[in-house]
């Protein structure tokens, strides 16, 4: 690990004021993500800005019935919260698929939002990594890409972002909130995650010198009929090598609403308003998902080892859409 100088902020002004005047400065608060990129020589901030006492740690009700989930919220106090669980449960859900018990008690819901690519070449310093060393090249397209991306993909970088939660967030149509030294703004989460273009190095739409304070849940939640389904080589501590957030809004056997969103197949969670549209008027019943699976996979493309994820995202839909729909799964 690289030396670097370390301050803890009081108030929130406070951190965006280090981070704003602090070349190279970043926040930390469960740094589970973070402190391993360090020690692997991935990322190498030269200040680090305390920002875990800070007062962002609280779950609370929004004027418009939904729920604003604190940005330094640990993981396992948001999926066990009673509101969560009852009116968002697919979240609960996709929390509880992530990481460790460990884990989730020390990480919070800002830091994974901002959690990197599990890319073997980004976490080994001695390969090629355009996200890690822009203009370096991308090993992992000639090289073992078995859990690589098939969607959103670039010449530069097919590395797929790792967390469960976000995949959640994504259908949920969740708003984060940041604030800088410009004030706050409210980001929609399809816009906060970036795909790697020409830019692979930058995950997200989120300034340098920006902190995320909060996380917005709509009022809708689809609680009755939602789930998430994480496909991955073993049970327990592994990421997806595909996962899928359907949520379906069902009236007189009817699909009213649908949303679903895709992980472990691109740079950012991956959702398809086109494809969900095709649910919308069907009757929810399996026969009618087909459609919308090929749709949302339409422009997948695969590479030397991991084309077997474009049949196993489909079949994952399909069976993810069943089972929020509480039909059976043929």
């Amino acid at each position: 690990m690289r030396a670097f100088t370390y301050s803890r902020a009081g108030t929130l002004d406070e951190a965006v004021r280090i981070l704003t005047g602090t070349p190279g400065a970043r926040p930390v608060a469960g740094g589970t993500n973070l402190l391993d990129l360090m020690k692997a020589d991935a990322m190498r901030p030269a200040h680090l800005v305390d920002i875990s006492r800070l007062p962002l740690d609280q779950i609370e009700e929004t004027p418009d019935g939904g729920l604003r989930l604190g940005a330094l919220a640990r993981n396992a106090d948001t999926a066990y919260d009673d509101r969560v669980q009852t009116r968002y449960p697919m979240l609960s859900k996709a929390i509880l698929a992530g990481a460790s018990a460990q884990l989730r008690n020390m990480a919070t819901n800002g830091g994974n939002l901002l959690q990197r690519t599990r890319c073997y070449y980004f976490y080994d310093s001695g390969t090629a990594c355009n996200k890690r060393e822009p203009g370096s090249g991308c090993g992992a397209i000639t090289g073992v890409n078995r859990i690589h991306a098939i969607l959103g993909a670039s010449e530069h970088c097919i590395a797929t972002h790792p967390s469960d939660m976000c995949v959640a967030l994504a259908a949920l149509d969740a708003t984060v909130q940041v604030l800088g030294p410009k004030g706050g703004r409210a980001i929609p989460f399809a816009a906060f995650h970036r795909l790697p273009g020409d830019t692979p190095h930058l995950d997200t739409t989120l300034a340098a010198d920006e902190i995320i304070t909060a996380i917005d849940l709509p009022p809708q939640g689809f609680a009755r009929h939602s789930t998430y389904l994480k496909v991955r080589d073993r049970a327990s501590y592994a990421f997806a090598l595909v996962s899928v957030a359907a949520a379906l809004e069902i009236e007189d056997g009817t699909v009213r609403a649908a949303r679903l969103a895709l992980g472990g197949v691109a740079h950012k969670p991956w959702r398809d308003e086109q494809a969900e549209a095709m649910l919308v008027g069907k009757p929810a019943l399996a026969g009618s998902f087909a459609p919308a699976a090929r749709a949302i996979l339409r422009d997948a493309k695969g590479f030397e080892h991991n084309a077997f994820k474009i049949e196993l995202a489909e079949r994952a839909i399909l069976r993810a859409l069943a089972e929020a729909a509480g039909v059976e799964h043929p």
